[in-house]
Parts: structure tokens; sequence; C-alpha cells
């Protein structure tokens, strides 16, 4: 059977067994950066994170990031009681303490902080927030194309908890990804409420058929920066590209399938649900794609 692979997977580096981590203003070793058991991210997944990678000694698309980040701690009433300029100076300062210049990925995440009690409540939390970043040396290493295979959870409708909201709770998708390994797969191939192609468990997703690039409507996904600014090179270059909803029929026939995601930049897909899709490696509009964005990161 071959080896089970994911979209994270990175090459070993010893580095980062030492690595310090920033943890509500202090950048401390990693086995003294520790959260309270009554933290609110780890009793309820309350909370909103941001992945970012650094290439060359800038962090990619932060703007972006920022943005996001900013937008869902708004969307749940979450104070994050830092501006972007001092966000900023903490990945600078934890990138600093580590002596990353490329190839690092930072998660940077906000809780609604400690709580008083073990309840659901947000009232309850009332010390302010927990704001960590953590920073590891990360050069992604996917040996061979990803395999999906297609599973019953899917994606959300907005009113029960928005696809869209980068949150703590990730319980669905892990779930998925479970019922995808289960199958013998790497991750898991959701589809949207109405029974279209929409999304995996981690990344966004993505078939070419006769020239054409298709993606979901973004309806029922997150909006991946990554799988925007793919959607902006097709635009710029003329690619004929297309957010609509389409069926498991079009994407199995489809030339080639590759996933997104800040962390792997652009994932060639190889089966789906066991059947071959293309040659079964990354194809020439993936290839084309990936070099693309390598310009646009560079640029």
């Amino acid at each position: 059977m071959t080896e089970q692979i994911t979209t994270h997977q990175a090459e070993e580096d010893s580095r980062n067994e030492t690595i310090r981590i920033w943890l509500n203003g202090r950048i401390l070793p990693k086995a003294e950066a520790l959260v309270s058991v009554y933290d609110s991210g780890f009793m309820l997944g309350d909370g909103v994170w941001e992945g970012i990678r650094l290439y060359d000694g800038r962090w990619a698309f932060l703007d972006e990031h920022l943005d996001r980040l900013f937008e869902a701690a708004l969307a749940i009433d979450l104070e994050i009681g830092l501006d972007r300029a001092a966000l900023r100076r903490a990945i600078h300062d934890t990138a600093e303490a580590n002596g990353m210049v490329t190839d690092a990925h930072a998660r940077l995440m906000v809780t609604r902080g400690v709580k008083t009690r073990p309840f659901q409540h947000p009232s309850l939390s009332r010390q302010g927030p927990t704001i960590a970043i953590i920073m590891e040396h990360s050069r992604p290493r996917v040996p061979r194309p990803i395999r999906l295979a297609t599973v019953p959870h899917i994606r959300g409708l907005p009113m029960s908890q928005d696809p869209k909201l980068n949150s703590h709770s990730k319980l669905n998708c892990i779930l998925a990804c479970i019922a995808a390994e289960k199958a013998g797969a790497d991750e898991a191939l959701m589809l949207d409420v109405h029974g279209f192609v929409n999304t995996t468990n981690a990344c966004n997703f993505f078939i070419v058929r006769k020239g054409e690039v298709w993606t979901s409507t973004g309806d029922y996904c997150m909006n991946g920066i990554t799988r925007g600014k793919v959607i902006q090179i097709c635009r710029a270059e003329g690619i004929p590209v297309f957010e609509k909803n389409f069926s498991l029929v079009e994407t199995y026939s489809a030339d080639e399938a590759f996933l997104t995601g800040t962390f792997g930049a652009q994932t060639p897909v190889g089966t789906i649900d066991g059947r071959r899709i293309g040659t079964g490696d990354m194809g020439l509009m993936t290839r084309r794609i990936r070099d693309l964005y390598k310009a646009m990161v560079a640029a």
C-alpha cells in the first residue's frame, strides 16, 4: 500500500526542537510556551488564526492575512488587543529570535483567553485574549500527487458555522480527514450543501478541463488567499478561470486537479476515489500556475 502523506508534509528539521514561540508578548522556549487548560481556545475552539509563509525575508501576502484575521475577530466579537503594526512586530521579532529568513511557516492564533469557569458563555473570558505565534523551519515535501476520497461530511451553511471563518473549531474537517484516511486516501474531498464539489478538509480545490481552470463558487468554503492568487494569475495570463458549480462526474474526467493553500502553494492531485486524474502526475497547467505563483511571490 502506498504511504499516506499530507498536504502539510515537510522535510524534517532538527532546528524545530529548539524554536522559540511568541506568547502574549513574551518569546519563550518551546517547552515553556504553555496555555491554561481554562483557555477558550483549548476548552471550546473559541478563536481565529492565520497561517503565513516566509520567503526570502518576506512574509507572503501578509496584509491580506492580517485583513482576514481582523475581519474574523470582528465577526466573532473578539478584541485582539493589538493593532496591525504590533502584530507585524511580533511576527518579525519571532522570526529574528529563531534566525529565520526563508522557508518558515508561522501560525498566528488568537483566542478569547482564559475563562473564570469551564463553561461556554463568552462573558466568562475576562482576562483578555491569548495570542500565540508558532513559527517553524518548514520546507514542503510532498513526494507524490495527493490522493483524495469523497466523504459524507460537508462544509455547512453560513448560519451554522460559516466555512469562510478561519476558526479554531476544526472538528468537522478533522472527521472528514479521518474518513478519507479510512478509505485509503490522503485527504478528503468535501461537497457543498447541494452536492457540488467544494473543497478538501484543509485546502481549496481546482480542476483543469480542456484548458479551463475551475474551482467552486466559494460560497461554502474558506476563500483562501492562495486560491484568490491563482484566480488572479489566471485572469492576468488569459487563462479561462471559473468559480462555478460542478459535479463529481465532471471532476472524475478532469485533465488535471490541484489543491491550493498557504503551506504547499499548489499541490497536484493524482487520484480521486480511486480514479486517476489525467496522467496521475502534475499536469502542464498546474506546473504553469505554480511557476507563475512563485514569480508573484518573488515580486
